[in-house]
């Protein structure tokens, strides 16, 4: 399985960015595809996942400012009210069985990190 993430960049306080991130590869679905984040020195955490019949859930410090979407094996983060502690390399993540999984070590499968800068 191979993920591929887009959409990161740089924009400003209050800004709105969209990423995307793409499963291929021999499989039939990932149970649960998402995204977590690192900042520099910090370790990677949870930014929102959703699973295949739409079960989505999110990080305390982006609820109701992030909401992510699915259509079959694409995934979307639509972020709004972006601040510059949403600055971080943002990863997209995915496992082949659904549920709730809340740490970087119960993800099977990465894709490259793409970098969101917010600043003033």
């Amino acid at each position: 399985v191979q993920l591929q993430a887009s959409g990161g960049g740089q924009v400003q306080i209050g800004g709105s960015l969209r990423l995307s991130c793409t499963a291929s590869g021999r499989f039939v679905s990932l149970g649960v595809m998402g995204w977590l984040r690192q900042a520099p020195g910090n370790g990677r955490e949870l930014v929102s996942t959703i699973t295949s019949d739409g079960t989505s859930m999110y990080g305390d410090s982006v609820k109701g400012r992030f909401t992510i979407s699915r259509d079959k094996n694409t995934v979307y983060l639509q972020m709004h009210s972006l601040k510059p502690e949403d600055t971080a390399v943002y990863y997209c993540a995915g496992k082949i069985t659904s549920g709730r999984y809340w740490y970087d070590f119960e993800y099977e499968y990465w894709g490259q990190g793409t970098q969101v800068t917010v600043s003033s």
